[in-house]
């Protein structure tokens, strides 16, 4: 096969992956605590039919950015922010799972849960009940009080190594088996605000329309290539004619 049309289908392989990754990240510029996603670039080996390789570039893997967004005010006492490193802990459907999004709700039973459900976890794996119709207050710890008297505290979750956590939707992470979670230091939660997505749209949107100029040239390519090819054959028909 011909080099050139192999290097720019591999070159336009990786310009898809990005697209479909800068892609999610816009339509996540405005969902509270999500964190956008960025590529390593690489290159893998094709054999060819002369044991030869041709090297080609690649989308090793996708990292998250756990860079912090802006905290923005709601003025509503069950959303939550986190100023610093961490999670809120919930209890998902099969285990822990981690969210920057602190955009809760009172359940009917007077549990603090996610918009989808999750209840928010308390140290040590409970969950967290107040008395409903009575004012909350959220201390800069994750206490809450109700009538001037604690009635529970949020567990905020760290880890060593952020990269051992995995995207479960675009709110909420899960931990790898020998990913340990600690509690987090030297971060505070504040009531009344959320953290914002930390993808900034006008530069995912300018990347955007570059990658998608260069899918545009690689696919020029693979189609000259194509032609040159057609003639090159049409043209040993002629001469052998």
């Amino acid at each position: 096969m011909d080099p050139i049309a192999v290097t720019a289908a591999g070159g336009l392989r990786t310009r898809i992956q990005s697209l479909d990754m800068l892609a999610n990240n816009l339509a996540n510029a405005t969902t509270a605590g999500f964190k956008l996603d960025r590529e390593f670039y690489g290159v893998f080996s094709e054999e060819e039919g002369n044991s030869e390789s041709t090297q080609l570039p690649s989308v090793d893997k996708s990292w998250v950015d756990f860079s912090q967004g802006t905290l923005e005010p709601t003025g509503n006492p069950l959303d939550l922010a986190l100023s610093g490193k961490g999670f809120f802990a919930v209890n998902g459907p099969s285990g822990p799972m981690y969210t920057r999004n602190g955009s809760f709700k009172l359940s009917p039973q007077g549990e603090l849960t996610t918009t989808d459900g999750y209840p928010l976890r308390s140290p040590g794996g409970g969950t967290i009940k107040v008395r409903r119709g009575e004012a909350i207050v959220i201390g800069e710890d994750g206490t809450l009080t109700q009538g001037g008297s604690p009635v529970g505290k949020i567990e905020v979750a760290d880890f060593q190594d952020p990269t051992k956590l995995f995207k479960a939707g675009n709110s909420y992470f899960r931990a790898r088996p020998d990913a340990v979670p600690k509690a987090a230091s030297g971060t505070t939660v504040s009531q009344g605000r959320l953290e914002s997505s930390n993808v900034i749209a006008a530069e995912s949107a300018v990347r955007l329309v570059g990658v998608m100029r260069h899918s545009e040239m690689l696919q020029k390519a693979i189609t000259i290539s194509s032609q040159m090819g057609k003639k090159s054959i049409e043209e040993v028909a002629r001469v052998g004619a």
